[in-house]
């Protein structure tokens, strides 16, 4: 098997690389946007902290 078979993917290539990509994305948002909401959470939490002890 040659490479340019293998990225024709039998003639699917167009439906195969776009799911492969849309997985990629969702993987790499799943990693990122639970990060982002913990820091702002806990920036939240310790502007309220920092609120409460005036």
């Amino acid at each position: 098997m040659d490479w340019q078979s293998f990225l024709a993917m039998g003639g699917y290539a167009a439906f195969v690389w776009p799911s492969y990509a849309l997985v990629l994305i969702v993987l790499i948002a799943n990693a990122i946007i639970p990060h982002r909401r913990e820091r702002a959470l806990r920036e939240r939490i310790s502007r309220r902290a920092a609120g409460n002890r005036r």
